[in-house]
């Protein structure tokens, strides 16, 4: 149940990595969806404790970096950090932000699901600040465990990490 722990805990940190590139923050015309693909390696701590029916519940905290790229070859990269939380229950959750070379961050809102191989885990954009205010998106990326140690500390990566994003209309 710790190595299922982390593998949830890990993929919502990842799944926030990949959300929105150069094109998709700027310069889109609002409503129009840019496409992109990326990559999140992560390292970070997870916490765990009993619960009920012999399973556990964690809570992860990751970081590393991440590389977005989008169909026309343009690539941004941002500092990611996320937090998540599993119930032991087959319900993951959490946050994560991505923060560029600017500092202008990007916000998502993370929910992971068992999958046979991982865990899918399916991320909503939800805005930014500076050169993100106003995207929104999605995005979904399988969690591939690398390691989990006994200390707590995991490491990891996503796989087929791909979504879209665009400017929120309703945003000026």
């Amino acid at each position: 149940m710790r190595h299922r722990a982390a593998l949830v805990a890990g993929s919502l940190a990842l799944a926030l990595a990949g959300v929105v590139t150069a094109p998709a923050a700027q310069g889109t015309t609002p409503g129009e969806w840019q496409a992109f693909e990326g990559s999140w390696s992560v390292s970070g701590r997870r916490s765990s404790v009993p619960a009920e029916g012999g399973t556990t519940a964690a809570v992860v905290e990751v970081s590393g970096a991440v590389v977005l790229t989008t169909a026309g070859g343009l690539g941004r990269g941002f500092r990611g950090e996320a937090v998540g939380f599993d119930d032991g229950q087959g319900v993951s959750l959490g946050r994560a932000v991505w923060t560029d070379e600017h500092g202008d961050r990007l916000f998502s809102r993370l929910k992971g699901e068992p999958l046979e191989t991982g865990r899918r885990i399916v991320g909503t954009i939800t805005g930014g600040t500076g050169r993100y205010a106003g995207l929104e998106g999605e995005y979904s990326f399988t969690w591939k465990y690398l390691l989990s140690a006994e200390d707590g500390v995991i490491q990891g990566r996503a796989v087929r990490l791909q979504g879209r994003a665009r400017r929120n209309t309703a945003t000026p």
